[in-house]
């Protein structure tokens, strides 16, 4: 008998501010900062997703949850409630 996936629940995405220095590595990359100004924040029980518009350039990037949490504690990301 195999098992079957279950579905992940979709959270909506919740409105933030870059405010401080931050930074995500794509693979085994060098850090990358991302620029201030507003995002999206997809919240899953492990990663964080960042997504944000710059002029006609999309971006995104997935961070560990506890990454993400340390720099909303640090006030680098305001979340909008």
């Amino acid at each position: 008998m195999t098992a079957t996936a279950q579905p992940v629940p979709s959270v909506p995405a919740q409105a933030a501010h870059i405010r401080g220095p931050v930074s995500y590595r794509e693979g085994d990359g060098p850090l990358i900062t991302i620029r201030p100004g507003e995002v999206d924040v997809q919240l899953t029980a492990t990663d964080a997703t960042l997504s944000w518009v710059d002029g006609e350039t999309r971006g995104s990037a997935a961070m560990p949850i506890s990454i993400f949490r340390r720099y909303v504690a640090d006030g680098a990301i305001d979340l909008f409630a």
